[in-house]
């Protein structure tokens, strides 16, 4: 039988490359195939063998053929099982809603209630991916629920996003100021709120609040695009230029808010124009030629592309377009 004899002095084969390092030493061979045969003066070839068998061991290569297939994305951290921990679930279910998940955090939300009960912010979560995936009615009488206590702000905010999406302006206007009321260093608020004013052609009423969001955000993209679209609206572009520039928004952003702020325009001024024409017709008949001269909203397109979510998609757009197709 030969035997195999180590010299004190002679480098292992891999000491020096490190192609084994950093992996455990259980899954790399340590030793040449025991069917090789040990000469004398082959040591070269049976550290060129031994070589070779830790690279393709760390290069991940099986039976021959590399594993290119990455792994699945996941939005569980690697090693936790968050139904395990209540916290833990509830973070991955608020992590969902964040990437766009929608329709899945909905899922999560019926088997988290049947693991570890009710709580109001799980019903705001449900209410807010109900919302969020057209769902609305649904969700209202769950943001009607949460009025009183310690989800109020948020529910105030998911009913004012809801009414401003179905064209009840003033609706909007008044829920998004009680979201505020009791949160108001919450950027997000302050920044729908002005947004919702500009819509309803308040343009000097949405000046603070959108300010206030911009300060107090001064790198969320919404924030800024919100206030240099009143900017816009106020007649000062060289500021809404600035603002933008400061914020170094792309080039189809700041051109998607100039082509907002020109249908904001175009929605004002024929408020404007009906408005007068209203009150130049007599009362008899106001309620037939009044109606038939001019629209009673001026539609506005709901594909304007590159100003982030907010600044359209929580009043204009179909939710279908922020989530994520299960």
């Amino acid at each position: 039988m030969r035997t195999l004899r180590h010299t004190p002095h002679s480098p292992s084969p891999v000491g020096r490359g490190g192609l084994g390092r950093g992996h455990p030493t259980s899954t790399q061979p340590r030793l040449p195939p025991p069917d090789l045969p040990l000469h004398a003066g082959g040591g070269g070839r049976n550290a060129i063998l031994l070589a070779t068998t830790l690279l393709l061991a760390a290069c991940g290569i099986h039976s021959g053929y590399p594993n290119h297939a990455a792994a699945a994305p996941s939005l569980v951290e690697p090693g936790t099982s968050p139904h395990d921990n209540k916290d833990v679930y509830l973070q991955l279910i608020r992590k969902m809603q964040q990437q766009g998940a929608y329709y899945a955090s909905l899922a999560h939300i019926d088997a988290y209630r049947l693991r570890y009960g009710d709580s109001p912010e799980l019903r705001r979560l449900q209410a807010d991916a109900l919302r969020e995936t057209g769902q609305g009615d649904a969700a209202t009488p769950i943001y009607r629920g949460l009025l009183h206590g310690d989800q109020a702000a948020a529910a105030w905010h998911g009913l004012g996003l809801i009414a401003a999406a179905a064209g009840r302006q003033a609706d909007a206007e008044q829920a998004l100021v009680q979201a505020v009321q009791l949160e108001p260093i919450n950027p997000a608020y302050l920044s729908d709120l002005g947004y919702a004013r500009l819509r309803a052609g308040q343009v000097d009423a949405a000046r603070e609040p959108l300010s206030k969001a911009a300060q107090l955000a001064p790198g969320d993209i919404k924030a800024i695009s919100n206030l240099a679209l009143w900017a816009i609206l106020a007649n000062q572009p060289q500021r809404a230029d600035a603002l933008m520039q400061g914020a170094k928004l792309p080039q189809a952003t700041r051109d998607a808010v100039y082509r907002m702020a020109l249908q904001l325009r175009t929605a004002m001024a024929s408020r404007t124009v009906a408005a007068a024409s209203r009150a130049s017709i007599p009362a008899s008949a106001a309620g037939t030629t009044a109606s038939h001269a001019y629209p009673r909203h001026v539609p506005v397109p709901n594909e304007i592309t590159g100003i982030p979510g907010g600044v359209l998609d929580r009043f204009g757009n179909p939710p279908a377009n922020r989530e994520v197709n299960p």
